[in-house]
């Protein structure tokens, strides 16, 4: 848990505070207020502040305030506070708003006539409290994922207290940066250092944004180099992952990002196994790199057999010695073959049902069946086959970034 952009906003006393741009970010985590008093902020801050601008020791025209929103966007601060008024920085220029809105920075106006003493007692006082519940909640979840804890009674007493909701079942997604080789070997060590930091809180941000909007939402732990999360429900939350590590990995380039996800545990003592099994996952999408970033314990099995080959190639030789003769690449759609395999395979060899599951006249699979075997030169009826298929298959399907559009 931590204090947001708006959350900062809808304290009481500070609702003269408007927000003028940058709605869709203020989800972001204010870290500290700052008081600028440079022309610029860049050598000032280092991500997460909120930044006040008041233009009573130095001038602030459009130009200038115009580079505040560059600097502090590229910063990585939380947002940005104007004063005005009538003695020294009269109005926001439309340009500057603009900007802002462009960059997805916070910007918010704030009448002179708001003291600013009153306004920093505020956002102090309740960054205090928020982080100090934080630091509770933080240590209760650690608890349970490292399986250290006095006894679960205790942990469910002190989790009530704190509104801590824990009962329900949850699944355990975790998330790590990957190719921190890429900002070390481009840019010095002093700014990728600070990169790397803001990636990770860009990151935490979005992942906390993402999760607050689900049933039951618990703060996201950060243990090392992972993000953890602990999503909620019994729905498998596979399709909202998809489109969830599309938008992060647009935010984090060049480094990329992967995720792995446990079984369902239905007490808050299974914590520290559903965190193992995440592991296990994620060590399985870092080795054989899913176009979705993700690999699910569910679907484990032969894959952590496949995950000890130390060479990937001897596993892509597989794949490709196994399908390839299925990929018709002079056809419209080169990968039917593919799917009406899998969809077969998926069925345990029950033709209506495959040909139901893609949505196909069952003339038309036996059609794809019959040039399957005389591509492949195997027999479907093969055991040997079919098992090599289905293997080949699971990986294949790690490898498909938009499975929705099967044919």
């Amino acid at each position: 848990m931590s204090l947001t952009v708006e959350q900062i906003l809808a304290l009481p006393g500070l609702e003269e505070m408007t927000l003028r741009a940058g709605r869709r970010q203020c989800h972001r985590s204010v870290r500290w207020s700052y008081v600028a008093e440079n022309q610029g902020i860049a050598d000032w801050v280092m991500g997460g502040e909120l930044v006040f601008v008041t233009g009573i020791n130095l001038a602030r025209d459009e130009a200038n305030l115009l580079r505040l929103v560059r600097e502090g966007e590229h910063c990585g601060i939380a947002g940005l506070v104007i004063l005005t008024g009538d003695a020294f920085i009269q109005r926001i220029p439309a340009s500057v708003v603009a900007l802002a809105e462009t960059l997805g920075l916070p910007l918010i106006e704030q009448p002179y006539a708001l003291k600013m003493v009153i306004v920093t007692h505020l956002i102090g006082t309740s960054l205090v409290q928020m982080a100090q519940v934080r630091r509770s909640h933080h240590d209760i979840l650690g608890q349970l994922l490292s399986g250290d804890y006095p006894g679960i009674a205790i942990v469910r007493q002190r989790a009530a207290h704190l509104q801590l909701p824990l009962e329900g079942p949850r699944r355990v997604l975790v998330v790590r940066l990957s190719n921190q080789a890429a900002l070390f070997e481009q840019q010095p060590p002093a700014d990728a250092e600070r990169q790397l930091q803001q990636y990770r809180q860009v990151l935490e941000d979005q992942l906390g944004a993402w999760n607050n909007d689900r049933a039951a939402p618990l703060p996201v732990v950060s243990q090392g180099e992972l993000l953890v999360l602990l999503l909620s429900g019994d729905a498998d939350p596979r399709s909202q992952l998809a489109p969830l590590y599309r938008d992060l990995l647009g935010l984090c380039a060049p480094m990329t990002l992967f995720m792995g996800l446990s079984t369902l545990v239905h007490d808050p003592a299974h914590y520290r196994q559903a965190l193992s099994e995440a592991r296990q996952a994620l060590e399985v999408a870092e080795h054989l790199l899913p176009a979705h970033g993700l690999c699910d314990f569910n679907e484990l099995g032969v894959l952590r057999l496949l995950q000890a080959i130390p060479d990937r190639q001897v596993v892509d030789t597989f794949v490709r010695q196994t399908l390839g003769p299925l990929q018709e690449n002079g056809r419209k759609q080169p990968q039917t073959l593919l799917y009406t395999l899998d969809a077969l395979l998926q069925e345990n060899g029950n033709g209506l049902k495959a040909a139901h599951r893609l949505g196909i006249h069952r003339n038309t699979l036996n059609q794809r069946l019959q040039r399957i075997e005389h591509l492949s030169g195997q027999l479907l009826d093969d055991p040997l086959f079919r098992m090599n298929a289905s293997v080949a298959l699971l990986v294949w399907r790690m490898a498909e970034a938009q499975l929705q559009d099967r044919p």
